[in-house]
């Protein structure tokens, strides 16, 4: 039985997931849904967190939620261009996202039961 108790996404892996993630949330795709947006998203963050889940990656997990409400939040405010309007963008918070099917990592580490 292997146990990986300090195992954590490697500063390659992270910048891959990022490269990804930006990849789907370019500017230019600010003229499409936010939901067809997360559908995109959510498998490569399914399957990348069931990668990196048995280690001790929590703290990773949290930069890279973090990091996928930011872009999506970018997406947004340029979708709605000139049209923004006050308060508008302080809606958009990880719970809105999330309420519109965004998969969250955090919470999704599963440690190895001692023998």
């Amino acid at each position: 039985m292997r146990y990986y108790l300090h195992r954590w996404p490697s500063q390659a892996a992270m910048k891959k997931l990022r490269d990804k993630v930006r990849e789907r949330t370019d500017r230019r795709r600010s003229g499409t849904d936010v939901r067809d947006v997360i559908a995109e998203l959510n498998p490569i963050l399914r399957g990348w967190g069931a990668y990196f889940r048995t280690g001790n990656a929590a703290r990773k997990f949290r930069q890279v939620d973090d990091y996928v409400v930011w872009r999506l939040r970018r997406l947004m405010v340029k979708k709605r261009g000139r049209n923004l309007r006050g308060g508008q963008k302080a809606v958009w918070t990880e719970e809105w996202f999330n309420g519109h099917g965004l998969y969250r990592l955090r919470g999704t580490i599963r440690y190895l039961k001692t023998a």
